[in-house]
């Protein structure tokens, strides 16, 4: 298995995340804002005004998530965000003052599927989570059989990461969280 690098996307890696996403089979048709936009920014949005809004919160210095390198080459992608920047994601009201970020997405390239990378790519997105001071991370993956959603990752690679259930998002979506006081 390959050990991928990890670094949060900023405005420094901007185009290794556009090679990601907009290469052959990346998520340019959604550009991860599904879970992100507002009201405003509207839903069913193409592809390209959802990149224009992504790329704004990148400018504007949102954290949105990291990008996974073999080497130099972008080649997986984990959505991981404070809580509040994910406009329309479900689960349990966050106690008071708990710091909750979201892990709501992960791709990886084709050629590097099957390398048991998810598993890479949650633990990433939690030690990246912890060190910017969250208390919690929560996900919203589904069962491995499940015909949807599966780019939210499947029940058993985090339940291996110590996550544990918290309900329900949907009639698929399972919500789990990890603390980070363990």
């Amino acid at each position: 298995m390959s050990q991928l690098a990890f670094k949060p996307v900023t405005a420094a890696n901007l185009a290794d995340f556009e090679a990601l996403f907009a290469g052959p089979g990346g998520p340019k048709f959604c550009w991860c804002m599904v879970w992100r936009a507002t009201a405003e920014e509207g839903r069913g949005t193409p592809g390209e005004v959802r990149r224009g809004q992504m790329l704004g919160r990148i400018a504007r210095g949102v954290p949105v998530g990291l990008l996974g390198y073999d080497g130099e080459k972008p080649v997986a992608w984990v959505s991981i965000a404070p809580k509040p920047t994910y406009r329309r994601l479900k689960g349990p009201e966050p106690a008071p003052g708990e710091n909750v970020w979201s892990l709501a997405c992960m791709f990886v390239l084709r050629k590097w599927r099957g390398r048991g990378l998810a598993h890479q790519l949650i633990a990433a997105a939690v030690a990246h989570a912890r060190a910017e001071g969250a208390d919690v991370v929560e996900a919203y993956p589904v069962a491995p059989d499940a015909p949807s959603y599966r780019f939210m990752g499947f029940v058993p690679a985090f339940e291996a990461a110590g996550f544990s259930p918290a309900g329900m998002a949907g009639t698929r979506r399972h919500v789990m969280r990890l603390s980070m006081t363990r």
